[in-house]
């Protein structure tokens, strides 16, 4: 079973490309990643992109969150292996699919795990202008350990729960799941990569 569970940060913000529409001018800190067949967490930074490449043609399922609307096109830049071809499960896709509005990991994992996420993204950048790596693998690999217990529950339990927005007054909605079916490989990835 060679899935893994990945986590890109950025070594910039949208405000620094000019938009989100600029996304593919973002540029990498870190990747973390959580692999199922060597059951151990890995980093890997720019100059380490072949390394991951290595991983990656091992790699059957990718499990994350907005990996297909972030995390995939930032990467594929530095990547000659097309990511499109390798089976994507994105929560956040779930999500939206079925709800039609998006959801934050923070809430979800709050709501399903009673766990929460250290930090915003936006600390991560700090961490890496700052030249504090050990704490931005750290960071990234927090956000990676949450998406795998998110993941791994939605499989055990078939369900997720996140804030509902449809009420006045906020309430814990449950959202069910069948994620066993990512496991068999017999789904197509919705993501196709950006030209650049």
């Amino acid at each position: 079973m060679n899935h893994i569970v990945l986590d890109i940060e950025t070594q910039n913000l949208f405000s620094d490309v000019g938009g989100k529409e600029n996304l593919a001018k973002l540029l990498l800190s870190i990747a973390g990643v959580y692999s199922y067949a060597d059951n151990s967490f890995l980093t890997f930074t720019e100059s380490e992109m072949p390394t991951f490449e290595d991983l990656l043609e091992k790699t059957d399922l990718i499990i994350g969150f907005n990996i297909n609307h972030f995390d995939l096109p930032v990467l594929q830049k530095y990547l000659s292996i097309n990511l499109s071809k390798i089976t994507t499960l994105d929560i956040m896709d779930e999500v939206v699919n079925t709800m039609r509005h998006r959801v934050s990991l923070d809430d979800l994992v709050i709501n399903t795990l009673g766990k929460r996420k250290r930090a915003s993204g936006l600390l991560a950048v700090d961490y890496f202008r700052q030249g504090r790596m050990d704490e931005l693998k750290k960071y990234c690999l927090d956000d990676v350990r949450l998406t795998r217990d998110l993941y791994v529950h939605g499989l055990k339990h078939k369900e997720i729960k996140f804030t509902a927005r449809d009420a006045n007054l906020p309430y814990i909605k449950t959202l069910k799941v069948n994620w066993a079916k990512y496991a068999e490989f017999k789904i197509e990835t919705t993501w196709t990569p950006s030209l650049f």
